[in-house]
């Protein structure tokens, strides 16, 4: 059995509503040390106080999601109901699955070695949570009625393109589009920074909370044994340990949504091409770290929500179509928004501007894509120096997007003429609507009037629908399209 402990006891509580501050204390006990440390959000505006202790209590318990594997004990000295308690429970045994394959077995750099298993000696036990969890503040507490509107969205915004898309996107439907921006404490939100401004001046849908959170993550990291001293260091791209946050991003937007009406929590999560992939290992079902992000978590949420009485949908609107597909779109309907795009987690600021670092696998991504489908990177702050090198840290595969969409991207940036190394073959279905039945289902969009009109619009910038059959792409019939729209 592999022994990752690092952790005697983590104490999450108790928690604390004061005015629009909310607050949790997290204590650390391992070694004979008692370590703290404070999550705090703060609102923009006056929300009902027991709306806010319900979701912000939930919201606090999520960072603790991330360690069942590492520690002996996780008290959970808050109030709670019985959901809320099994929200804690189902989403630990998945994200200590997805930790334990994609953070400790496949190594990353950023564990020490004498904490690495020999992936012979896996078994499904070791990827189980440790902790015995405790939660003996069990309530039950009503928030009383709500009204929601189904055509009232929170879009989660990060400053990335699928969000601002999704933003421009559902506006065009007609749809009700509140931008929620969740304002890290640390530089992670310098990402952000750019869209969050511009959308705060043009529309008064745009909310931002406050939090901390980043900064509790790296507390509880720097004090676990496993983790290499300054991790921060040696990779940007990923964390050691960390693979679930969104969704205390999502609970503590809650209250604002019950506040306003909204009916719908919105992601912008893209395509995610699954073929090939066998989605385990030795038994163990992970998520290649991404379980946050997938279609199964959003189903689960609305499932959360519909628990909690409250009927709220949780869904992305793009999960049929590929970033070549979108960014082709954004150009045409909402060119407005494209000079927002920042798409880098190591950004800096010169002279008031967010700029994007320009080299990093992401912006190589995203760059390669902006000159496939002829949008000037220079529009997202991207400098000369960074557009003409791209080729030479391409060739050097410093870039992580899928092999058939980096094809297919240099196959259109060459027909543009502005790709002079080499020459590439198109891949003939990356221009095209995905459809399968991990990634997007036909109910991608829970609702059937906003899923028409939006793949009504689809239909014009792409060239036809796809299903997965085994590990081959095929195309669909006709029929086939027309029970999508109308399931």
């Amino acid at each position: 059995m592999v022994n990752l402990k690092c952790f005697d006891r983590i104490i999450v509580g108790p928690a604390e509503v004061k005015g629009r501050r909310t607050s949790v204390k997290y204590t650390l006990e391992f070694d004979g040390l008692r370590k703290e440390y404070e999550l705090v959000n703060v609102y923009p505006e006056d929300i009902d106080q027991r709306v806010l202790s319900a979701f912000f209590n939930v919201a606090g318990i999520v960072p603790a999601i991330n360690y069942t594997l590492f520690s002996d004990e996780i008290k959970l000295d808050l109030e709670l109901d019985q959901v809320d308690l099994k929200f804690f429970e189902d989403m630990s045994r998945v994200t200590a699955r997805d930790i334990f394959v994609n953070r400790i077995v496949n190594r990353t750099g950023l564990i020490r070695e004498e904490y690495l298993p020999n992936p012979e000696d896996v078994t499904p036990e070791d990827a189980e949570p440790k902790a015995h969890v405790s939660a003996e503040k069990i309530t039950s507490k009503d928030i009383g009625p709500v009204q929601l509107d189904e055509k009232s969205c929170g879009v989660m915004s990060s400053g990335g393109k699928e969000s601002l898309f999704t933003y421009g996107l559902l506006r065009e439907m007609g749809c009700n589009v509140y931008s929620f921006f969740l304002n890290e404490s640390g530089r992670h939100w310098w990402t952000a920074l750019t869209a969050y401004r511009e959308l705060a001046r043009r529309d008064p849908n745009t909310r931002k909370v406050w939090s901390n959170i980043d900064r509790l993550f790296a507390f509880i990291e720097k004090n676990m044994k496993i983790v290499v001293p300054y991790y921060w260091r040696k990779n940007r791209e990923i964390y050691p340990v960390r693979l679930f946050w969104y969704a205390n991003y999502i609970l503590s937007f809650i209250p604002i949504a019950l506040k306003h009406g909204v009916g719908n929590i919105v992601m912008g999560n893209e395509f995610d091409d699954p073929s090939g992939l066998t989605f385990e290992y030795k038994g163990i079902r992970h998520y290649y770290a991404t379980f946050d992000q997938s279609l199964d978590f959003d189903n689960y949420m609305t499932g959360y929500f519909k628990a909690k009485g409250l009927d709220i949908k949780q869904w992305s609107p793009l999960r049929p179509l590929t970033p070549i597909s979108m960014l082709k779109i954004f150009k045409d309907r909402y060119p407005d928004l494209i000079p927002l795009i920042t798409s880098c987690h190591s950004t800096h600021i010169e002279n008031g501007v967010v700029k994007p670092c320009g080299t990093c696998f992401k912006c190589n991504g995203v760059q390669l894509m902006l000159l496939a489908v002829g949008i000037d990177p220079r529009l997202l702050r991207y400098e000369d120096k960074h557009i003409e090198t791209l080729p030479q840290r391409i060739a050097r595969g410093l870039i992580r997007l899928e092999p058939s969409l980096i094809q297919h991207s240099i196959y259109l940036a060459t027909q543009r003429g502005v790709w002079k190394q080499g020459k590439a073959e198109p891949v003939w279905h990356v221009e095209m609507l995905h459809f399968d039945n991990i990634n997007a289902t036909p109910t991608f969009i829970p609702h059937k009037w906003l899923r028409r009109k939006v793949l009504d619009l689809y239909e014009k910038y792409t060239l036809g629908y796809v299903k997965l059959v085994g590990d081959k792409w095929v195309p669909m019939t006709r029929e086939e399209i027309e029970r999508i729209k109308e399931t």
